[in-house]
């Protein structure tokens, strides 16, 4: 790949670099960037977020080969503090926590920006209280359901995208982090895997708690969402919400702000539906309804001319959150999904009146076979012969988290039996000749 150099706008690259140039290829939202300049502003968050839009640019540009799945990325990006970032200890914490992520090799250089960053310092907006709890929110399941189990204890929103424009306010302020401040816009990006998302959503929150003068992130993904995409996976682990990486981002936060930031998870040992049963049970608030756990754009998925959007229904996302609704004793309308029969035998025989069946394409047959086939294996990992797979996950979750691998390990079992059972139930309530019933190899 070309070196990629991340320039002010009209800024010239140097020989041999592609520009990468902020303010057209990286947006960055002023309206959104001042809640980032609270009190305790400082041009290094700026920088940081620049990096994080970076990143995403590399990431989404470059297709991955098809026989093997790593790149090489040469960036160097313009920042406004060039020794801080260019230190060993933030490069190696730095390199360490997108290798991880991604499964690429970053070689990133930094040097002098030469605009300084506007002094603004914002007073119209609410200013988090020290030692808040900040919850990455993307309007998903877990999310919401971790805000109704937290709720009393006015935990800080660090909303990442999925919920509306329009500006909250408490108290007359307006609420700060309300939108991730910078955006990468689609320039007809080869790469569709995304694993880069982690790291911006990471970072993102992070700097959230930094400037709120938090410790602690809690993550919210149950322990399906967390753990299952490494658990079970076919070219590289997803480790987004992996304590592994980002017990790595704890230790960038340390070496680039020499702050101490906490990621917790307290649902790792819970699967979704648990952790839904127990956010409705607390509340007995209807929210989860609202949420949405797609991973397709409302746009691909349509129903017909001027219906309300759906969610897809056969993505892996979709199917966790039909399995968890299930488990949690809840149901959903069937137009909530454009699959809306999961008992159909076919996936274009389960689609609602109106959808263009003629859209579903191998790829998109392949997503649901996937996505089927991946909680069907994650079921059946414990009883696998192979435990040395089991074994290995456990002590880098022990590791990475600071606990006893023995302990790790009953936890990740206990994990691993209750969504085999989840999944079991859900299998069993389905049509025998259903298009996921077809692909498990538990029930027939």
């Amino acid at each position: 790949m070309r070196a990629i150099e991340v320039v002010p706008r009209g800024v010239a690259s140097s020989a041999g670099y592609g520009a990468c140039e902020i303010g057209t290829h990286i947006k960055l939202d002023p309206e959104q960037l001042v809640s980032y300049r609270l009190a305790k502003w400082e041009p290094v968050i700026e920088d940081a977020l620049v990096v994080c839009a970076a990143i995403e640019y590399c990431d989404r540009r470059q297709s991955r080969p098809q026989k093997a799945w790593g790149r090489e990325f040469p960036l160097r990006v313009h920042v406004h503090e060039p020794a801080r970032w260019s230190a060993p200890q933030v490069q190696s914490a730095l390199a360490a926590a997108l290798r991880c992520l991604t499964g690429d090799v970053w070689r990133l250089e930094f040097v002098q920006r030469q605009k300084d960053p506007e002094d603004i310092i914002q007073t119209n907006f609410e200013i988090p209280e020290p030692n808040s709890l900040m919850i990455p929110f993307s309007n998903g399941m877990d999310s919401w359901a971790l805000w109704q189990l937290v709720k009393e204890q006015n935990p800080v929103l660090v909303r990442l995208g999925g919920g509306s424009n329009k500006s909250r306010r408490r108290r007359g302020k307006r609420e700060a982090f309300e939108r991730i401040p910078f955006r990468v816009p689609d320039q007809d990006f080869k790469e569709r895997s995304g694993r880069s998302r982690g790291f911006k959503f990471a970072m993102v929150s992070g700097l959230a708690a930094y400037l709120s003068g938090s410790t602690k992130v809690i993550v919210p993904e149950s322990g399906q969402g967390a753990l299952g995409p490494v658990l079970v996976t076919h070219r590289y682990g997803d480790y987004r919400s992996h304590p592994v990486f980002l017990n790595k981002m704890e230790k960038l936060f340390r070496a680039l702000l020499n702050y101490e930031l906490r990621y917790e998870f307290p649902r790792l040992w819970s699967t979704k539906g648990q952790t839904l049963a127990a956010a409705v049970a607390k509340t007995k608030d209807e929210g989860w309804r609202k949420t949405r756990s797609c991973w397709q754009k409302p746009r691909q998925i349509r129903v017909g001319k001027n219906q309300p959007l759906r969610q897809c229904g056969f993505c892996a996302a979709c199917i966790l959150r039909r399995m968890s609704v299930h488990a949690a004793g809840l149901e959903e309308p069937a137009n909530t999904y454009a699959f809306e029969n999961v008992s159909a035998a076919t996936l274009s025989a389960g689609m609602a009146e109106g959808f263009p069946v003629d859209s579903l394409h191998g790829n998109q047959h392949a997503y649901a076979v996937a996505g089927a086939m991946h909680f069907d294996h994650l079921a059946a990992l414990r009883r696998s012969e192979d435990s040395a797979v089991l074994s290995l996950q456990a002590r880098e979750l022990a590791r990475a988290l600071g606990e006893d691998e023995v302990s790790v390990k009953q936890k990740l079992d206990g994990l691993l039996a209750q969504h085999e059972a989840e999944w079991d139930a859900f299998l069993k309530s389905l049509a025998p000749g259903s298009f996921i019933r077809q692909r498990s190899a538990g029930v027939s």
